[in-house]
């Protein structure tokens, strides 16, 4: 884990024009710089990279940020891998914090154990997505909301027929402890006795 205050001190050390005049070609207007976003297509600049507030902003797709931001969202890093750039850049050995072996191990079960959630929400969103597709009654519901088939791919939406077990074809398991403790599936509390 990179200490938030090394990730400060990084950010007051680096000039954002710096870094996005790596990749865009900026030219001074004023204050701040301009030029072609790289986020979009545009003949006429409407990005603008601000060294007094070390932030860069599109003002034709709306796309703002910092250099960590600029470094993931250009360059399609994790934030770690984007910190470790920056600081590169910057000559800066990145710390880490100085943690016990047992917290490391801790963090890195917790890690896994979310990765592999994500992935059990992943296959049941795909599963939903599916279904909607095979639901011409849910589409309809959809196109009559204004809704198109590029929004709906966009923000992945599904369909989650009224089924008791809904989403056993997509699990081999139905009584994977990962499908509850996701929240896509509850069990029924025991009785007492």
């Amino acid at each position: 884990m990179i200490p938030p205050s090394f990730i400060q001190d990084l950010l007051a050390r680096t000039d954002v024009a710096d870094v996005v005049g790596r990749y865009v070609t900026l030219k001074k207007a004023g204050i701040n710089f301009k030029g072609l976003c790289p986020f979009h297509g545009e003949k006429t600049p409407s990005f603008i990279v601000s060294p007094t507030r070390q932030t860069y902003h599109c003002f034709g797709c709306g796309v703002h940020g910092n250099a960590l931001g600029f470094l993931m969202e250009y360059g399609g890093l994790g934030f770690v891998d984007a910190v470790k750039d920056l600081a590169q850049m910057q000559g800066m050995p990145v710390p880490e914090e100085n943690i016990r072996p047992e917290e490391r191990e801790r963090q890195r079960q917790a890690r896994e154990k979310q990765a592999t959630l994500t992935d059990v929400l992943a296959r049941a969103a795909q599963h939903w997505k599916q279904e909607l597709k095979k639901s011409p009654r849910a589409v309809q519901y959809l196109k009559g909301r204004g809704l198109t088939g590029e929004i709906a791919a966009r923000f992945a939406l599904g369909y989650a027929p009224e089924r008791w077990q809904g989403l056993a074809s997509a699990f081999p398991k139905y009584d994977d402890p990962l499908l509850v403790e996701s929240g896509l599936v509850i069990t029924p509390d025991p009785q007492p006795g």
